[in-house]
């Protein structure tokens, strides 16, 4: 049964930095696209981040220059680097395990909470 694990939420101030993990159970993660999702209260999910298995990266524009995502195939792991963190980045953030094509699937994490303020 395939498991996604967050971790590394918590409050930080404006300006600050967070690093979310998030661990993959069974045999998936090499050959999954990761990514980072996350969902502010009242509002949709939306995108983050994504690695595919190749290290192709994409971020969304609020992100980027201030969050990295990467993985360490080794430890079924995928990160998100976060710095210079905003108010506005407050939010539940979820890891995601996505693939297309003929062996497809799509599993979530519970999220993890990261709360910016002073």
């Amino acid at each position: 049964q395939v498991q996604l694990v967050e971790s590394g939420g918590g409050l930080v101030q404006p300006g600050g930095s967070l690093r979310l993990s998030c661990t993959v159970s069974g045999n998936i993660f090499r050959i999954s696209t990761m990514g980072w999702y996350r969902q502010r209260p009242g509002e949709q999910r939306e995108l983050v981040a994504t690695i595919t298995s190749t290290d192709s990266t994409n971020y969304a524009d609020s992100v980027k220059a201030r969050f990295t995502i990467s993985r360490d195939n080794a430890k079924n792991t995928v990160y998100l680097q976060m710095n210079n963190l905003r108010p506005e980045d407050t939010a539940v953030y979820y890891c995601n395990a996505k693939r297309w094509g003929t062996a497809r699937w799509d599993y979530w994490g519970l999220g993890t909470q990261v709360t910016v303020s002073s």
